[in-house]
């Protein structure tokens, strides 16, 4: 079958899903200005425009320094239970406009607590939140599920009780759990105690790893801790020869684990050269289980559309890889079989067949 290629218009109406974003990294510029302006907190500038583009440049700077900063900002109007409910509908809303059926959001609980909300608050009215945006987005036409990852911050020492409040709200929208955070120094490994309690709660969990760390890292995370999906993952690489997988890339090959790829913030991290070069592609062809994610729309200046776009313009992507890494999501999303098996076979692949 001759490839399709598809247009940026098409992208944008096609269905999506995303895996790997974080809700303190896609906000709306003009929702920060307002926000900031409200818990008196200084922005480098009060221009939503401007705002947008600082970060974009702070994001691609090269300086890590400035990169971390990016979320200073954010985190700031992020602590009250109202702040809190307008980002994330409005983040519901922002992907339901953008074309995604299914979304998974990450956030860490613990980072949003120094305005005087408890863990269990902060939870509760991100997922106020999300339910209100689901139910607007519903109504206008454009449905879209959202499952939310709790992170634990590996640096930190409250990754089991984010854990906890991953299986305290498994049954009120939490679907999985996540663990972030600077991965050189702070092996997964050191919060086994956590892993094990999801295991045994039955609790679904990705791991960053394979990004700031090597080989290493995706070897902890898959072997030592369990992780069923990896995020970002990039550096499988290394251990893939000529097209000759190792026995770690093999297997997470294998096995269909997820990884959980994010091309323009792997650029802007130094992960990959471009997109052009960005092993999702060759990792693709190889036959994992890649999936296709913007990580921080804010800070990397993103959507899905403009993340399909880019590979369908720069690595000769064609209309069917896009349709392969949206199905790849939803087979490792974090919510049940039946669930997925409808959105692929109701929304997912009736709307690429519209197409092709």
């Amino acid at each position: 079958m001759t490839a399709t290629r598809v247009d940026a218009d098409v992208i944008r109406r096609l269905p999506k899903a995303v895996l790997h974003d974080h809700l303190d990294g896609g906000l709306r510029p003009a929702t920060l200005v307002e926000l900031a302006a409200e818990v008196g907190h200084t922005l480098p500038t009060t221009d939503p425009d401007e705002l947008a583009a600082w970060y974009f440049e702070a994001a691609n700077s090269g300086d890590l320094v400035r990169y971390i900063a990016t979320f200073e900002h954010t985190l700031a109007v992020m602590q009250s239970k109202e702040g809190l409910r307008r980002v994330a509908e409005e983040y519901v809303l922002d992907l339901a406009a953008d074309g995604v059926v299914y979304g998974e959001v990450r956030y860490a609980p613990e980072l949003n607590v120094k305005g005087g909300l408890t863990l269990n608050e902060v939870v509760e009215s991100v997922q106020e939140g999300l339910a209100a945006g689901m139910a607007k987005a519903a109504a206008a036409g454009t449905p879209v599920r959202v499952g939310t990852l709790l992170c634990g911050m590996r640096m930190f020492d409250r990754v089991r009780e984010a854990a906890e409040a991953a299986v305290a709200y498994r049954d009120a929208g939490v679907v999985g759990f996540d663990i972030a955070g600077a991965e050189a120094g702070f092996p997964a490994a050191d919060h086994l105690d956590a892993f094990r309690y999801l295991r045994d709660e039955s609790v679904p969990f990705t791991i960053h790893a394979g990004e700031a760390f090597g080989l290493p890292s995706i070897h902890q995370a898959v072997q030592a801790c369990g992780a069923q999906r990896i995020g970002h993952g990039v550096r499988i690489t290394e251990d893939i020869v000529d097209g000759k997988l190792g026995r770690l890339a093999g297997w997470v090959r294998d096995r269909r684990i997820a990884l959980e790829m994010c091309p323009t913030s792997n650029l802007q991290t130094g992960c990959a050269a471009s997109i052009a070069e960005h092993p999702i592609t060759a990792l693709k062809e190889l036959g994992f289980r890649v999936t296709l994610n913007t990580d921080n729309r804010l800070v990397s200046g993103t959507t899905m559309t403009r993340e399909m776009s880019l590979l369908v313009e720069e690595a000769g992507w064609s209309v069917e890889d896009l349709r392969t890494v949206t199905v790849n999501a939803l087979k490792s999303a974090f919510i049940p079989f039946d669930e997925r098996r409808a959105l692929i076979e109701d929304v997912v692949l009736p709307g690429y067949a519209s197409v092709l």
